[in-house]
């Protein structure tokens, strides 16, 4: 979960509260009901929506979201897994008697370890989960293309060398006002390593 944990919390503090979600998601879908960890995802992710809603002024769905959230994370220690859940309690229960707070205001920062995480704190691991929630949850984005990349950014950090596609994989996280740039960039690598992979496919068998 921690890597999960961490690249979600980068992804909201990063402005992409709607996207943050993606990162718990699939974590928070394979635990035990009602357990301390599903009910801490499930709280994180209603947080996150609450604050997508409100900052598109859909004021109900923020209030009822806000209400929920606090719900889930009732009865959690003020400091689970690392997070500051006493803050984000405190944010909740602001979002809930003022939704406009975060129109008017940027939203509260998640901390973990006492930290703002941003995308600059990911580990490659961190960065892997980020690259393909952004993928996923961002339009424009074709999901296997960011997925070979990774693929083959994983293959270098195997052999020591973090070279070619890990920088790319790290700068479409990461450089959020060029990563269409990046994509476009990332999109031709990976297709001239298919096209490779494929002359050779076959040739030795």
């Amino acid at each position: 979960m921690d890597d999960s944990l961490r690249a979600g919390v980068a992804i909201y503090n990063a402005g992409a509260y709607r996207a943050a979600h993606g990162a718990w998601e699939s974590v928070w879908l394979g635990l035990e009901d009602g357990s301390d960890d599903e009910r801490f995802l499930h709280g994180l992710i209603q947080f996150t929506a609450a604050v997508h809603h409100a900052r598109a002024q859909n004021y109900s769905g923020a209030i009822g979201l806000a209400s929920s959230a606090q719900t889930y994370l009732d009865g959690l220690p003020d400091d689970y897994r690392g997070l500051d859940i006493d803050g984000v309690r405190t944010a909740l229960s602001r979002l809930e008697s003022d939704p406009d707070i975060v129109v008017r205001d940027d939203p509260p920062r998640l901390r973990l370890d006492g930290q703002v995480v941003t995308l600059d704190d990911l580990d490659f691991d961190g960065i892997v989960v980020a690259a393909e929630t952004l993928a996923e949850e961002l339009e424009g984005y074709d999901e296997s293309v960011v997925e070979d990349a990774i693929e083959y950014a994983r293959t270098e950090v195997s052999n020591g060398a973090q070279t070619q596609f890990t920088a790319m994989v790290f700068d479409f996280v990461q450089n959020d006002t060029q990563r269409g740039l990046v994509y476009q960039r990332m999109t031709e690598h990976v297709r001239l390593k298919r096209r490779r992979e494929d002359d050779v496919t076959g040739l030795f068998e």
